[in-house]
């Protein structure tokens, strides 16, 4: 029986441990899952095999920064900011966590539960879908590169062992000019208080 994707509910908290498993994935405390079911429902969900094992899922949500866009329209390309409002998100899609069960790799899983949530940042026209990942995870960084991601800066100490993290990005149909991305993003190195 193939694997197929549903939305992800509380159950599934009590057997998604095979996903969990893994030492670079983040595991989060019950209240944080529970915010994106009631928040964002449409953009979680797990694909499940045929025995009804969670082999990977996704948590996603579509946000901008919390106060408006310094000007209006938004406009990445203006260098105000670049220099001045470097912190400030427009809307965006943003993959909070995503993970595959070592035993179900090279499924096609992530690139399935990516592009559901890069449909609804599409739909909801959003410039561009984000994800952090450990700069050492670089399978995981391979995988987004060939998804068309890429680095748009390095966050320095950003996971409580301490370890970086790569801020990528995949722009939308809103970005026409490619405007949100850059080259050499590994090489742009920023502080966890500069990433809201």
């Amino acid at each position: 029986m193939a694997s197929t994707a549903r939305p992800m509910t509380p159950m599934d908290l009590l057997k998604f441990n095979p996903c969990n498993l893994d030492h670079l994935t983040e595991t989060y405390n019950i209240g944080f899952y529970l915010d994106y079911f009631t928040r964002w429902p449409n953009l979680c969900k797990v694909i499940e095999n045929g025995s009804g094992q969670i082999e990977a899922y996704i948590l996603g949500k579509v946000e901008a920064s919390p106060f408006p866009a310094p000007i209006e329209p938004y406009d990445p390309s203006l260098k105000i900011y670049q220099k001045r409002f470097s912190n400030y998100l427009p809307w965006h899609a943003h993959i909070t966590c995503l993970t595959v069960a070592p035993s179900a790799r090279r499924l096609g899983h992530a690139t399935k539960l990516s592009e559901a949530l890069e449909q609804v940042g599409e739909e909801q026209d959003a410039w561009f879908v984000d994800l952090f990942v450990r700069v050492e995870n670089e399978a995981a960084i391979k995988l987004y590169e060939k998804m068309g991601y890429s680095i748009y800066r390095r966050i320095t100490d950003y996971y409580n062992d301490g370890s970086d993290a790569f801020d990528m990005r995949k722009p939308l149909k809103r970005d026409k000019q490619r405007k949100t991305v850059r080259p050499n993003g590994e090489n742009i190195k920023v502080d966890p208080s500069e990433v809201w």
